[in-house]
């Protein structure tokens, strides 16, 4: 993931191209993250706090290729957050439900 100054327009490093697609791809995530994560605030906030930690942590990314590598396994992310993360609620002793 990541380069959250870029997108925030600090100026250098990443082209305009790339920095709405890291924007959108931060959105996105953090969209999914309310979604699937929904009622559960523990995981709420470790989702939020790993999202925004990628993401700074290669703010300063510079190469293309890198960045789009990037774009990619945060995409993929997504995308297995969206489709494969089920959770089930505790309804009693016995029984979960989802």
């Amino acid at each position: 993931m990541g380069l959250a100054a870029k997108v925030t327009g600090s100026g250098e490093g990443l082209g305009t191209m790339p920095a709405g697609r890291v924007l959108q791809l931060f959105k996105t995530l953090h969209r999914t993250r309310q979604q699937v994560f929904k009622n559960d605030a523990r995981a709420l906030e470790a989702a939020r706090i790993k999202i925004n930690e990628e993401f700074k942590c290669n703010k300063s990314e510079t190469s293309p290729k890198k960045i789009e590598e990037l774009i990619k396994i945060g995409s993929d992310v997504e995308l297995i957050l969206r489709t494969s993360v089920i959770q089930g609620i505790h309804t009693d002793h016995n029984t979960l439900s989802k």
